[in-house]
């Protein structure tokens, strides 16, 4: 059986897994972002999404509750003005984001970065593992709804929009300030389900192979 283990704390990564009826587990990274993106000198925000959902699948991946399995790292940034924008985690520059991004649009980039930890010789167990340890961006354009400076102070006291990629969500409170999705909503949720199964394929794995048993 083809075991996924998700390389993320993100609540709403694996709650959309589980409602695409992917069969999954949670191991989460122990990765210093700030200190990953200092030593490489990652500025671009699409760069950067791939740089920190590597850094985690790495982490993941080489820790012994690994071994046999396939791991995903994903990571999240906002792209607003040229400007890479992650977790705001304070009210204040919370405000000041949602503030600019009113009535505009920018980009959520999402990395994906897959490694395939099964034993590449094969065995009894089933198809080996080919090694592979591959990533992509998928990223969709978000534009945003007017919003005044009650609403935006009504959202950030519900504490949602601080632990998010450029303050916002899709599929929480925030979604009632989106206009519209250009790409994949799911990117913008943080985890592309389409991406994955693209991923697995190059691992030889089919999506299927994580739907639950019929």
């Amino acid at each position: 059986m083809v075991r996924l283990i998700l390389a993320s704390q993100s609540p709403a990564r694996t709650k959309l897994l589980t409602e695409a009826g992917i069969r999954h587990t949670v191991l989460v990274s122990d990765v210093d972002e700030d200190a990953v993106q200092a030593r490489y000198g990652v500025t671009d925000p699409h760069d950067t999404a791939l740089l920190l959902a590597r850094a985690k699948a790495e982490a993941v991946a080489a820790l012994p509750e690994a071994d046999g399995a396939l791991v995903l790292g994903c990571d999240s940034v906002f792209e607003f003005d040229g400007e890479a924008h992650g977790k705001p985690y304070t009210a204040a520059v919370a405000r000041e984001r949602m503030l600019r991004m009113s009535g505009n649009t920018g980009v959520l980039h999402t990395g994906h970065w897959l490694v395939d930890c099964r034993d590449t010789e094969p065995d009894d167990d089933g198809a080996p593992g080919t090694g592979a340890t591959l990533g992509t961006v998928a990223s969709a354009e978000v534009s945003f709804l007017e919003m005044d400076a009650v609403e935006i102070d009504a959202y950030i006291a519900t504490g949602e929009p601080l632990h998010c990629a450029g303050s916002f969500t899709i599929d929480g409170l925030g979604g009632a300030f989106i206009r519209k999705v250009d790409g994949d909503p799911h990117t913008v949720v943080g985890l592309s389900v389409s991406t994955l199964r693209a991923l697995l394929a190059s691992a030889q794995v089919r999506i299927t192979e994580l739907w639950p048993a019929s």
